[in-house]
């Protein structure tokens, strides 16, 4: 019989367009980010992409301390990924402790960011464009 840890982790669900992405907060002695079973760096590649993610435990006035940040994410590109990451761990952080919410309100972090692609329409080029009228 093996004895496993439990370990209580907070989660929190982001979604930007279509990106969905389940973040898991852990305790931990360090800052740890683990998306899609790879390290940060190896997810996103672009520094500010990186940069989106790590500000939210970056804010003044929070109480944050360092995690473990576990990370499934799906559908969307790279940009709405992160922004989708960025909301989970946010709203996992406000879950943990309720005093965070107005620091990190205040930042804007908190909000969802709905716009998404309008579909294309039948008869049109794209969702608004037209083909050319002619008179004649």
């Amino acid at each position: 019989m093996t004895t496993a840890k439990i370990t209580k982790y907070t989660e929190g669900i982001g979604r930007r367009k279509t990106a969905t992405a389940r973040v898991r907060l852990t305790p931990a002695k360090e800052t740890v980010f683990t998306v899609n079973g790879k390290t940060l760096d190896a997810y996103f590649k672009h520094a500010a992409l990186q940069q989106n993610l790590q500000s939210v435990l970056e804010t003044k006035d929070a109480g944050i301390e360092c995690y473990a940040v576990s990370i499934k994410v799906l559908g969307g590109g790279l940009s709405a990924q992160s922004d989708a990451i960025k909301l989970g761990i946010a709203r996992a952080l406000v879950a943990e402790k309720a005093i965070r919410r107005t620091p990190l309100k205040r930042e804007g972090l908190l909000k969802r960011d709905q716009r998404s692609v309008e579909r294309k329409k039948f008869g049109l080029r794209k969702a608004r464009k037209r083909p050319a009228w002619s008179k004649r």
